[in-house]
């Protein structure tokens, strides 16, 4: 999910329900059938009650995403909704282009979220149309004649389903949880990259220069966007004192962040003008890799990588593993 957290979006002395009021006597805030917005991660989607049921007590709402896979169906509690108010849909509207979302999209979301209906593919085609047209016209008014409008279509990086709930609990654990990776992470993503290069020469015996051309970009790109784009709030201090002097970043964080880098590729690469083999290529080999990743994830990708951010603050954040 996005960079920004969930406590971000709740400001200005709002609560998640909107300021309401019980729906029922006995303290209910939503009712069956009742449609709501709801929080997930930094963002609000529109969503309908199924349930409602009273458990250690406290109301919980069993809720379904409007548009979305019945898979993200979830029981939640009353701070994650809100009501569907015409002052709260101007709210959802304001999240999204805090965000960087364009009106109708939901990228945020769809980079790392499970299949989705062929009505849901439908509307992202459409919504990819407007976006492409609109980039066409901010290019053309700063008076670049020539654009590539057709670079959101062909950069389509499908992240594999356990790496999309990797990139979930991932946000749950250092938004919800309070927790940070601890640093330096092995493998770091240089070691990961490399695994893959001499994985490929391996078995397909010389492997070919733009392969080796590709990861050295996502090198690049890793090291630049990471502290632009890749950090939590709650991440900033612990990369401040671990990402000193010459240090490359990835020579110091692992696969987590690395793929928090796919969900923003797309974004990233959407006015680089490729020829269009080139691009067919270079996805093949990003989503071949993300299988790779999939493959090792048991190594890569631990859940005992996560420590409690207070220990950063003592200093004792930045050993390896055991």
């Amino acid at each position: 999910m996005g960079s920004s957290s969930k406590e971000d979006t709740a400001s200005d002395g709002d609560t998640a329900s909107g300021g309401a009021s019980p729906s029922n006597d006995d303290g209910r805030l939503f009712s069956e059938g009742e449609r709501v917005l709801a929080y997930h991660g930094p963002r609000v989607y529109g969503a309908k009650v199924q349930k409602v049921e009273l458990r250690k007590k406290e109301w919980k709402y069993f809720v379904h995403y409007l548009g979305w896979n019945k898979n993200w169906d979830e029981w939640v509690s009353a701070d994650r909704l809100l009501k569907h108010t015409e002052e709260n849909l101007v709210k959802q509207k304001a999240l999204d282009k805090k965000q960087g979302v364009e009106k109708g999209t939901k990228s945020g979301r769809s980079a790392q979220t499970k299949t989705r209906s062929s009505a849901d593919t439908k509307a992202e085609k459409d919504d990819t149309k407007n976006n492409a047209a609109k980039g066409k016209k901010r290019k053309n008014e700063s008076g670049n004649e020539k654009d590539n409008p057709s670079a959101e279509k062909l950069v389509k990086i499908q992240i594999p389903a356990t790496l999309k709930k990797q990139l979930i609990d991932d946000w749950e654990c250092i938004m919800e949880n309070d927790k940070v990776l601890k640093l330096p992470r092995s493998p770091n993503v240089d070691e990961i990259l490399s695994k893959y290069l001499e994985l490929k020469t391996n078995k397909d015996g010389l492997i070919s220069d733009s392969v080796g051309e590709i990861l050295k970009g996502i090198r690049c790109y890793f090291d630049k966007a990471l502290p632009v784009m890749l950090l939590y709030k709650k991440e900033r201090r612990q990369y401040e004192e671990a990402v000193v002097d010459d240090i490359s970043p990835s020579t110091v964080y692992g696969a987590e962040h690395l793929l928090r880098l796919f969900v923003k590729l797309p974004e990233l690469f959407a006015y680089v003008n490729m020829e269009e083999e080139t691009w067919s290529h270079m996805q093949q080999t990003l989503l071949d890799f993300l299988k790779f990743i999939q493959k090792n994830q048991s190594t890569f990708l631990l859940s005992s990588a996560y420590e409690d951010s207070d220990k950063v603050s003592d200093g004792k954040g930045k050993g390896k593993e055991d």
